[in-house]
Parts: structure tokens; sequence; C-alpha cells
């Protein structure tokens, strides 16, 4: 049944060195004294840029901070002056009926260019958008560094000049990124992916993973449901991931789902969807627990993103699904050089995750979601054949440390020219440059 406590509200809180990263040695009496401006527009990427501001603070507590993001951001230590991640939008026709309210936000940020006390900007993901953020700090001499960039190794490809004409150095979180920028002769180095700091770094509530053992230990399957982080992806993939768990919950008795909202409106959003048929289904909602859940699940059906990097690193198999509406799905189809919608699947030579794009009727990919749950949930040889999959990935790319490289990385490309030969083997010499 639903649980009485439909959503709860419970916060998230913020090794082994990636191979053929810079080695950034750490020099703890070196200042920087610098103002930096971020702008992020994705709830991941907010939280990615969370971890990188409090590394930077850590080294150096008089650094500046201020720019566009998200609440992880604001408590981070950074002075936020706008919330970029309300807005968060993905296709043409999701960002149509906002352009001209991102191009003022765009003016907002060339008014604080303007004014010339700007060391640094560092764009976080959000591409379409953080474009003009770095054409408007090229035209005051303002450094640009791109952390997570665009995937313009999997679409969108000939946007590459204008990455070479806007941005001065790329900070790769992915092996295939950081080949990619070098080939096409843009300063690159790769820090490793932040996702695996925040598996690594992240306290778990044991009280509610005790909870879940318990329920486990009563002979039930967890399977955890992320329905996505963006309201649109909500409302287009929860109704097919409900129907699949009513079919799941008639042919696994002994299944219980745990879904993990990103934000409070999504998970009651979510609730109201549910009719008086669903009064009887073993379902439980919450918010900022995405991770106890995914811990405690044997597996999950969620919507294609980031977290699949949290899944891959708890060792967690998926069934990822994505629904688009005709018209992305055909402009897609001519753009994109994907084999996969999944990074793990990406990473590896095999579908780590099975996955579907959902387009059209909504048959197939409840169907689609239905099996390959009931597979993980029963199938025993296919389960674990996905855990030694799992596990090979995670021991080759599942290494933490890639917001503390990357805050020494900026470290070095802010400092006083006098301090610089303090720093030792963060950067192989590009210098800082001004337009």
């Amino acid at each position: 049944m639903i649980s009485p406590d439909h959503c709860e509200n419970r916060f998230f809180h913020h090794g082994r060195k990636p191979t053929g990263e810079a080695d950034c040695t750490e020099i703890q009496d070196f200042k920087m004294s610098a103002n930096i401006f971020f702008s992020v527009g994705e709830p991941s990427g907010d939280q990615h840029a969370a971890r990188l501001i409090s590394e930077i603070l850590a080294l150096d507590s008089t650094v500046q901070i201020r720019g566009f993001g998200g609440q992880s951001m604001r408590e981070a230590g950074c002075r936020l002056d706008r919330d970029l991640t309300e807005h968060a939008v993905v296709g043409l026709i999701e960002v149509l009926p906002k352009l001209r309210q991102f191009f003022r936000f765009a003016d907002e940020a060339e008014d604080i260019f303007r004014q010339g006390n700007v060391d640094a900007v560092v764009l976080v993901d959000f591409p379409g958008f953080n474009w003009h953020i770095a054409k408007r700090a090229k035209k005051y001499g303002i450094p640009v560094h791109y952390y997570c960039p665009p995937q313009l190794w999997a679409w969108g490809g000939w946007r590459i000049k204008k990455m070479k004409r806007t941005v001065d150095h790329v900070l790769a979180v992915l092996p295939v990124e950081q080949n990619y920028y070098q080939k096409h002769g843009i300063p690159t180095t790769f820090v490793g992916h932040p996702f695996f700091d925040a598996v690594n770094t992240h306290v778990l509530d044991r009280q509610l993973l005790d909870r879940f053992r318990g329920i486990q230990a009563g002979g039930e399957h967890l399977v955890a449901v992320l329905p996505g982080s963006r309201d649109h992806e909500v409302q287009r993939n929860w109704p097919l991931m409900l129907e699949s768990m009513r079919r799941l919950s008639r042919t696994n008795p002994r299944v219980r789902f745990l879904v993990a909202a990103y934000r409070d409106r999504q998970c009651l959003w979510c609730r109201d969807e549910m009719t008086d048929q669903d009064r009887d289904l073993p379902i439980e909602f919450f918010v900022g627990r995405t991770s106890e859940v995914i811990e405690a699940a044997r597996c999950a059906m969620m919507v294609s993103g980031s977290v699949s990097l949290e899944l891959m690193a708890r060792r967690t198999p998926a069934a990822v699904i994505y629904r688009v509406g005709r018209l992305l799905h055909g402009v897609g189809k001519h753009l994109l050089r994907l084999k996969s919608i999944t990074l793990p699947n990406l990473m590896s030579d095999r579908k780590v995750f099975p996955e579907m794009i959902s387009v059209g009727k909504p048959e197939p990919a409840v169907d689609f979601l239905t099996h390959s749950i009931h597979a993980m949930l029963n199938d025993h040889f296919y389960f674990h054949s996905l855990l030694e999959s799992l596990d090979d990935l995670r021991g080759r790319y599942a290494q933490e440390g890639a917001s503390r490289r990357a805050a020494l990385f900026l470290q070095s490309q802010v400092a006083d020219p006098m301090d610089t030969q303090k720093l030792h083997g963060i950067h192989s010499g590009e210098r800082r440059r001004v337009a």
C-alpha cells in the first residue's frame, strides 16, 4: 500500500586516480584570492558544481564565487544570482517558449562581466544556454573553462568550431571526451566524473537502510523507480512506469517499489497520477533519498540520465527508458551518433543496462520495462551476468577525486602570475588566454 509518509523530505549531502589525468599536486600554502563565475542549468550539474565549489573553497576560503545554478551551489557557498535549474529544458519544442527569457539571463551575466571583477568563468553542461555565456565572457577577455562539457562526440559535432572560439579549456569527465576534444585541438584535461565523488563521499541514512534491509529479510524484492530530474521527463515517463509497476505487482507478489523523486512537486505529481486501483500497490515515495534507494534496491527502472553512473557505482542493474515526441525523435535520428542513451553502456562494449527510446504508443515501452525488471527479479543467471559487467565497469571508471582535481586545475589558472611557479604538474603549460 502507499506509504502514509508519502514524500519523505530528506537532505542530500554533498582514491584511485583516473588513468591519464593530470597529476594535480596540492599546494597547501597557495591562495587564489579570485572571483569565479559559474553557469549551471541542470539539476545534476548543480550537484556537480556544488562539490567543485566546496573543493575550491577548501583550498582557499577567500575565493568569491557567484553565478547561475541551483540550491546545492548556494549551500556550498556560491552567491546565486539566479536559480537556473528551475528553467532546465531539453529539445527545441521546450526551448522555444523560453528563448527570450534565456537571452535576458545571458544579458544579466554580461552586466556582471562588464564590471571587470570576474577572473574566470566555469560552465557546467547546459550547452544551448552556456554558449551565450561563453561568448559574452570572451568579449571581456575572461577565460572560460567547461566542466562536464557538451557531448559533441555524440551529437552536434558541427558546434566544435564554436567550442574552439569560446572555450579556453575543457575539464573532461569521460575518457571519450578527452580524446575527442584533444583531437579537435581544444586544450583538455581528464579529471574523472564527479558522480563518483558523490557516491564515495555521500553519507547514507543508516536508519533508512536498516528499514529496507528488514523488508528484504522478510522475502521482498526492492525495485528502485527513478522518474527523472526534470518536470517534463517525469510527466512523460511516469505513466509508463506506473503501468509497468501495476503489471509487475500482479506477477511478482513479493516486490516493493521505492520511488526516488528529485523534487517535492514531482513526488506529489506522481502520487496524484495514481488512481483508486493503485490503493494496494506496494509503493513508497522519497525525496532526496535517491542514493539510499539505489543502494538498497535489487534493480531499478529509470529515465535515462547521469544517475545511471550512480547505479553503476552502487552495482544496481537497471532498465532505462526515455520517452520523446515524434518531432524530437525524428530530428534526433539524423543528428545523434550514439550507440546508446545510457552512459555505462557507452563506456562498455555491451549493453549493461537494457534501454529503450519510447515514441508514439506507450505499450511497447511498458512491455519493455515489465519484461526487463521481471527478468532481473527472476532470472538469476541473467541478473548475475549484469552484476559481473557492472563490476568490470566499476573497476575501470568508478574512481573518486574528480572535484578535487578540477579545483586544483582552476587554482592553477586563476593564480597570480608571480605564484604559478609554486604549482607542480597541474597543467601541461597552457597559459591563460586573454581576448
